[in-house]
């Protein structure tokens, strides 16, 4: 599988990450084993999970399967930190609290160190330099050898690294991001997209398929083992489920039949290759799933296909993300 460099860094990740949300809670040992060595096999570096992930046991499962299975030396884990279980404030970005949590991690994950280090989404509550100051005091204890924010907006994604730049050698640079981002969802192009390219941040693209939707599989009906049919997934799945979003998976079926290959290919494909974007997560249910994702890496859509597809996802762009003259 083909490397890119995250943001304006020197790290090296597989161009498709492999997200854990499910792990330890619908995905058992025996897939995330099977998933995890198909993955490395396959050339694929970047494993992205949270401490949150199945209140823990994704990266305690991950940390079980490291070096048993796959070497650890081969794997580029990135975790996040920050998210609570409080429906009061459901962030917490102090620094006492994401240093806990990051100890934590380490302690399941069965390693001294993470590859990349997340905070999981900004606090309004904590002063953005504070939290930003755990991310500094990881990397320089080595717990963390690169740092990035996940769920941050156009301007606190921009505060959030001009503040790290502003003191070169003192401060950590932030390599990445990470965001939803596929053909049903485009919001990251009006300003945080912008802002990364701008300041060296790569793009980690979550839910990239459309949290399952630009497969194609609810076309018609939703399958009973789908995540559109779960308890506790069908809220996640149904926002893109309406008349826009059909009309954008109509036209990846389109594209999928005149090139011959499937729809999941086309969608993962056209998000992969955006300006900007290092690699996007993806999340199987198992090793069948992540195997038919893997085999976009031998697919480059043609410039006539991308054009196609922008025009039928294009999300209303207009002042101040454009030139006002042109308005």
């Amino acid at each position: 599988m083909e490397q890119r460099h995250l943001g304006r860094t020197g790290l090296r990740v597989s161009r498709i990450g492999l997200g854990t949300l499910t792990w330890g809670r619908d995905t058992d040992e025996h897939d995330a084993a099977d998933m995890l060595k198909a993955f490395w096999e396959a050339g694929g570096s970047l494993v992205d999970t949270a401490d949150v992930y199945g209140d823990g046991e994704a990266e305690y499962l991950l940390g079980q399967l490291t070096d048993g299975l796959v070497p650890r030396r081969d794997l580029v884990i990135s975790t996040k930190a920050g998210s609570v279980p409080d429906p009061d404030r459901r962030f917490d970005g102090s620094r006492g609290h994401l240093l806990a949590a990051l100890d934590a991690s380490l302690a399941r994950l069965g390693t001294d160190y993470v590859d990349i280090w997340h905070v999981h989404a900004f606090d309004p509550d904590t002063p953005l330099e504070e939290t930003l100051q755990a991310l500094d005091l990881a990397v320089s204890s080595g717990r963390a050898r690169y740092a990035g924010v996940s769920n941050f907006c156009g301007w606190q994604l921009a505060k959030a690294a001009t503040w790290q730049l502003a003191a070169p050698g003192t401060r950590t640079r932030l390599a990445s991001t990470q965001l939803e981002y596929s053909l049903l969802q485009r919001g990251v192009e009006r300003e945080v997209l912008p802002a990364a390219l701008d300041l060296g941040v790569g793009l980690l693209p979550s839910s990239p398929l459309g949290r399952g939707v630009l497969t194609a599989k609810y076309r018609h009906t939703t399958p009973a083992d789908s995540r559109g049919a779960s308890e506790h997934l069908a809220p996640f799945v149904a926002p893109y489920l309406d008349d826009t979003a059909t009309r954008i998976v109509d036209a990846v079926q389109t594209a999928a039949d005149g090139l011959a290959v499937t729809p999941l290919q086309v969608a993962l494909a056209w998000v992969r290759d955006r300006p900007g974007v290092a690699a996007p997560i993806v999340g199987a249910r198992n090793a069948q799933q992540l195997t038919a994702a893997l085999s976009v890496e031998a697919l480059n859509l043609p410039d006539e296909i991308c054009r196609a597809l922008d025009d039928v996802s294009a999300p209303v762009h207009r002042y101040p993300d454009h030139d006002w003259s042109t308005l």
